[in-house]
């Protein structure tokens, strides 16, 4: 009664968002954040009536109402997002070219052999003086898309949405359902990937499937699958090294030359998505915390060598730790991706994709706030009715507030630890 009470509440929340979508322009940031609370609140209460009581989620009616939530983002389709115009013109031209790297969007602006259809398509492709960012996985996905309908966003959408269902399949094999529930039925994550096209739960699907194939010692097609993830999203490699820590060289061998192979058809072909991912990495900054700190009184230039240097450390802190551990489990991706991305000089909402089905296996209250102040980001030049500011421009307050929020998320967390501690030192 519960569970299905909730999901008729949340469904209904998200049937108001893609109605919202569908309508002219983008919808208020005031109707949007009320329907993130609608449907973020209640599930959060749910999990902690689960946790509290111990009585078992019943995953079939957890699993419907994750198919309904994502069936309406569907319906509803992308918002406050353009990317998939991208995606789209991708497709395209892999179909078309053999490639979808080398050659920038605004080079066809005026040729007369774009057809019709894909005319409209690259008008809203942004930067398109940019060759595409994104990698060869991904882009198999895109080519997939057009084939079964040329520059059609809901084809991708439901491609993406089988991908993320598959990725909380997954999760049930390796976390309790009610913590599913939580990244299963998050208002991020319906948005992102059901609404929005956002690709990255593909990367997401390969790298917790070579984290279960590998915690049963199935080490070679979890090293396949290594490869496959980070020639979807780069973000696969803070983990990579430590899913096959345990692995012989024979499989880090396969692990290497998976990825090569993904690349060197694309090499051979004149390009790949380095070029723009450099340009990405050295010039943009996009709702930034410790890197925008830094850029206050350093040259952006040394700011990114010292974040990109903290990260270094960190993460070989970690490294180290996890191997002397012994112990052979899952990685703490949440705080690895955690950490890259406070430091990080961009952190898009999607992002957060790689983060929280780590925290499904490592709840904290500072993940899933995370997963709701993160949407603050959308409060731009872009969204705002005010034309002092630069198109993703952010008035300063966003940011205080949206990482004020998750400070504070996280001091309830160290405070709650602190006093179990206490509490069984003193037992």
């Amino acid at each position: 009664m519960y569970i299905d009470g909730v999901g008729l509440w949340c469904a209904l929340g998200y049937a108001a968002l893609a109605l919202l979508a569908r309508q002219p322009g983008e919808p208020e940031l005031g109707w949007f954040f009320l329907l993130v609370a609608w449907t973020g609140l209640p599930v959060f209460g749910l999990f902690y009536r689960f946790l509290r009581t111990g009585e078992p989620v019943p995953v079939r009616r957890l699993f419907a109402w994750a198919v309904v939530f994502r069936l309406v983002g569907l319906v509803g389709g992308p918002f406050y997002e353009d990317d998939f115009y991208r995606y789209l013109w991708d497709g395209f031209r892999f179909a078309t070219a053999g490639t979808p790297y080398g050659a920038a969007p605004e080079d066809f602006f005026v040729d007369p052999a774009v057809p019709a259809l894909f005319q409209g398509v690259l008008d809203g492709v942004n930067y398109p003086e940019l060759p595409t960012i994104y990698a060869p996985v991904t882009q198999v996905v895109f080519l997939v898309a057009y084939w079964i309908k040329p520059a059609s966003v809901a084809v991708l959408q439901a491609i993406l949405i089988a991908v993320d269902l598959a990725v909380v399949v997954l999760l049930l094999r390796l976390a309790p359902a009610r913590n599913v529930l939580l990244y299963a039925w998050c208002p991020l994550v319906v948005k992102e990937i059901a609404f929005t096209a956002h690709p990255d739960g593909v990367g997401v699907c390969l790298l917790l499937a070579a984290i279960v194939l590998a915690r049963d010692r199935r080490f070679w097609t979890a090293a396949a699958l290594l490869g496959l993830a980070v020639a979807t999203k780069t973000f696969a490699l803070v983990l990579a090294p430590l899913v096959l820590v345990r692995a012989r060289p024979k499989h880090w061998a396969l692990f290497a030359a998976t990825l090569a192979a993904a690349y060197l058809p694309f090499v051979v072909a004149g390009g790949t998505d380095l070029v723009s991912l450099l340009t990405f990495a050295r010039d943009w900054e996009f709702n930034s915390a410790i890197f925008g700190l830094l850029g206050t009184v350093v040259p952006p230039s040394w700011a990114r060598l010292v974040v990109g240097l903290l990260f270094a450390a960190f993460w070989g802190w970690y490294c180290l730790r996890y191997v002397r551990s012994g112990e052979g489990g899952i990685p703490r991706g949440d705080l690895l991706f955690g950490v890259l991305l406070l430091l990080s000089p961009v952190i898009n909402p999607w992002y957060l994709l790689w983060l929280l089905p780590f925290a499904v296996l490592f709840p904290s209250f500072w993940a899933w706030t995370a997963s709701a102040a993160i949407l603050l980001s959308y409060m731009t030049g872009l969204n705002l009715p005010d034309y002092t500011l630069q198109p993703y421009a952010q008035p300063l307050w966003v940011r205080g507030l949206e990482f004020g929020l998750i400070g504070l998320a996280l001091a309830v967390d160290l405070t709650a630890r602190r006093r179990r501690e206490m509490q069984e030192d003193m037992e």
